[in-house]
């Protein structure tokens, strides 16, 4: 099937996890490429097939110690469309298969300590390697309904088969026919656990978690310190987490956001957000927007804004269209967020444009090598070619009918 584009285990029922519904250099990809950047009719892609990888998010965040508590377990989500080419290309949403890889990080029960805490914190055991939706380091993605396929829940760690830290790793993605592949792309696999708590949580003589347990005790009067490991989204609900919380008591986000808002300036930091989004080292925002000077704010806000508790975390979002127009353009879905948003006949914003918080060209190389195999140059897929075997004569509009 294809689409033209035309112009108590306490937690068991939470394991759906809210981040479904609320996302190698040199490699030729099987879609051999010529003619030099910017060479707009004579790039293009030479196989009948073109695949897109991308995240849905610039960055996942983790822990690399769960022993007392759990803010984000090891979660990450992968897309990818597919599309035969032709003068009229055809988004293929069946009839094959789109299989997952992480060639450098193959394996993660080893290099954290999730699975030894997970049946305490969740009240359930999940198997090595395997995440809380039972995704594992590789295997079959499904398709969405949404014109791509995505698989949800890998349990990656920013940490590589040789032990070394990398917060990009890539994931190989093929798509099969008949059992033959294809298609294949790589996408960076956002995942860091560089939250940097401990810039302002560093008791003497505890651990940083201690720390930040014992300060919920004296603040709020609960007994977390007496009942490690603490879910947090036991008591604060966290829609990332499918996790509703109880009544009464403010979201994660909110709880997060409005408490650190007005000391923040204890971590001294340029960029307060990267306190903990992920880290002052990993890049979480490192798209165009970043190189143009643009900062978290620039879209969200301020920190006291992201924490207004009348927001609905990770589905209030900043728009588009809120800074970018254009005659005849439209630059989301109305009422959809970027990363849930089609346009041009089905095409996933973010397989041209790229994952939110890594909108193409990025300032880290990685997240640019897909735009530069398929189309020669880095940036947003803008040549007609990759997916057109001939360029269209009309002019291009940027919405989901032209």
């Amino acid at each position: 099937m294809s689409a033209k584009i035309n112009g108590s285990r306490r937690w068991s029922t939470v394991l759906a996890w809210g981040w479904a519904g609320v996302a190698g250099v040199g490699l030729l990809l099987a879609l051999g490429l010529s003619g030099p950047p910017g060479s707009n009719d004579q790039t293009q892609a030479a196989g009948p097939y073109v695949v897109f990888g991308y995240n849905d998010l610039g960055m996942h965040c983790m822990q690399s110690d769960y022993s007392q508590m759990l803010v984000l377990p090891p979660f990450n989500t992968l897309h990818a469309q597919v599309i035969r080419r032709g003068e009229e290309p055809e988004i293929m949403t069946a009839d094959i298969s789109v299989r997952y890889t992480i060639p450098q990080n193959t394996h993660s029960a080893d290099k954290c300590n999730w699975w030894e805490y997970s049946k305490a914190l969740l009240g359930a055991d999940f198997a090595p390697d395997v995440g809380v939706t039972g995704s594992r380091m590789s295997g079959t993605m499904s398709p969405t309904g949404n014109g791509d396929w995505n698989v949800v829940g890998i349990p990656v760690t920013p940490v590589d088969d040789s032990g070394k830290e990398d917060p990009y790793p890539l994931a190989l993605i093929t798509a099969i026919r008949n059992g033959n592949v294809i298609g294949q792309t790589q996408a960076v696999v956002p995942v860091s656990w560089e939250m940097s708590c401990i810039l302002c949580h560093k008791a003497p003589g505890v651990s940083t978690a201690t720390d930040i347990l014992g300060a919920h005790d004296k603040l709020h009067g609960t007994n977390l310190l007496g009942s490690q490991p603490v879910f947090c989204a036991s008591c604060h609900s966290d829609p990332a987490m499918g996790a509703p919380g109880q009544p009464g008591i403010s979201s994660l986000s909110s709880a997060m956001h409005t408490a650190h808002a007005p000391r923040m300036k204890e971590a001294n930091l340029t960029n307060e957000c990267y306190a903990c989004h992920p880290g002052i080292r990993t890049k979480c925002q490192r798209d165009i927007h970043s190189s143009k000077g643009l900062d978290c704010n620039s879209c969200h806000t301020s920190m006291e804004a992201v924490g207004n508790p009348n927001r609905t975390p990770w589905v209030d979002m900043p728009r588009c269209d809120s800074c970018h127009s254009k005659q005849g353009f439209e630059f989301e879905q109305p009422g959809k967020r970027y990363r849930d948003s089609v346009g041009h006949g089905g095409v996933q914003c973010m397989a041209c444009h790229g994952s939110p918080h890594a909108i193409t060209p990025t300032v880290t190389g990685i997240d640019n090598e897909q735009a530069i195999n398929l189309q020669g140059f880095p940036g947003m897929i803008k040549e007609c070619t990759v997916c057109h075997t001939v360029k269209p004569n009309e002019a291009f509009f940027h919405r989901v009918h032209d």
